[in-house]
């Protein structure tokens, strides 16, 4: 009687699973749609919101200050500071410290 020995069939197929398991699993954790790559996306999106947020309240801010510029709408103080900052113009009375 001959005895038949396992064949590397098995093996193979394990070692490809095995392979083909770390690829699916690392690709998981590190690659371009992973978990890592989600977490820095999220913390983009947090900074990036901030930002937007700071940006809005400057356009507001500006709209304002132009606002109060307009012809029908004209704001004497905000008019002579800006003269005097644009001029550098100031009274005879006035002390400036620098």
């Amino acid at each position: 009687m001959t005895r038949k020995r396992p064949g590397f069939g098995p093996l193979i197929f394990f070692g490809i699973s095995l392979v083909l398991a770390a690829y699916f699993a690392f690709a998981a954790v590190q690659g371009s749609y992973g978990i890592f790559r989600q977490v820095q996306i999220e913390a983009e999106i947090a900074e990036l919101t901030v930002e937007r947020d700071a940006l809005r309240a400057e356009v507001e801010r500006m709209a304002n200050l132009t606002r109060r510029l307009s012809d029908a709408y004209l704001d004497l103080d905000l008019l002579d500071e800006r003269a005097r900052d644009v001029l550098g113009t100031l009274r005879s009375d006035e002390i400036v410290i620098r």
